[in-house]
């Protein structure tokens, strides 16, 4: 049931299908030469992750699955306008934590809703009316791109990780701060032990460590790293042609082959039984609001004072 489109996309496919175009005040979508293109601009926020951000994402996500003229979808960050930023792309700072920590992330459209929705309809495609939980997937989807410029952190490091192709400019990171916020990173402790190991799965989720794009472990989780802007459209229009050079057929057939090996739809919903549970708690704890305090108001209270 997560998985239909939402009314707000079908209330705007027409019109989409006509201009090739849709705007949120987060993010934008494009049709262009066959590819559609979901440009982050949350300019406030480093293209930070809130309840906003997770329907916009949803609804373009549904328009890019829908549109017939849409064979494969990119996602890339938008030159960002703040101060220290200025100019520069970015991939996306997680989630937002100054609403987390004035309470405006909520446990279920927001932390359930995201993996259920727009994150299931990446990896999963959009579900047939029909669907049987017993019958071997046969949705509406199409392969997604990632183009990586400075950092994904935290949600958009958990988005690297069901793209079907990531690229990364060399000096890029990725991170999941999720256990110093005092919460579980969405699917990351199930699918990254898959792509890096659980050792450094461990390490990523317990330590915050960062992986930096041009190293062993970070090459785990891209496929290719670029030099810099210069060279992140070429790649990224490389990786569309090497995807769709055979047809989409083989393709999607060869994606739901994939995920019938590594997570099984049974396996999803039990993860999700978990996370639901333990989330729950993690969102409602007085642990959580000591952790934002400690890890990130008082970071952030340095940051005023140095001028950033």
């Amino acid at each position: 049931a997560m998985r239909q489109p939402t009314s707000a996309a079908l209330d705007r496919l027409a019109s989409f299908c006509e201009t090739g175009r849709a705007e949120f005040p987060s993010m934008t979508l494009e049709r262009r030469d066959g590819l559609g293109r979901i440009s982050f601009h949350h300019q406030e926020w480093l293209n930070a992750e809130d309840e906003e951000y997770q329907e916009a994402l949803e609804t373009l996500v549904d328009l890019a699955l829908l549109d017939d003229a849409i064979r494969a979808v990119v996602m890339r960050g938008a030159p960002m306008t703040k101060r220290a930023y200025a100019g520069r792309r970015v991939f996306g700072a997680g989630i937002n934590l100054t609403k987390l920590y004035e309470g405006r992330i909520s446990l279920v459209r927001f932390m359930l809703e995201r993996e259920t929705g727009p994150l299931a309809k990446i990896y999963r495609g959009i579900a047939r009316q029909d669907f049987h939980p017993d019958a071997p997937e046969d949705g509406l989807e199409k392969p997604f791109i990632g183009a990586v410029d400075g950092f994904a952190i935290g949600g958009h490091c958990q988005l690297l990780l069901i793209l079907d192709r990531v690229l990364a400019e060399r000096a890029a990171y990725f991170n999941l701060p999720a256990l110093k916020e005092g919460i579980i990173p969405g699917l990351a402790n199930l699918r990254l032990p898959r792509l890096v190991g659980e050792r450094a799965a461990r390490e990523g989720i317990f330590f915050n460590r960062d992986f930096v794009a041009d190293s062993p472990q970070g090459r785990l989780l891209c496929d290719e790293v670029v030099e810099g802007d210069s060279e992140m459209e070429p790649a990224v229009e490389r990786a569309a042609a090497e995807l769709l050079g055979a047809g989409t057929t083989g393709l999607v057939a060869n994606r739901r082959a994939l995920r019938a090996g590594a997570e099984p739809i049974d396996l999803f919903r039990q993860y999700m039984a978990t996370y639901c549970r333990e989330q729950a708690y993690c969102l409602y704890s007085p642990s959580m609001i000591d952790n934002l305090v400690r890890n990130w108001k008082m970071r952030r209270r340095s940051n005023d004072q140095d001028g950033h």
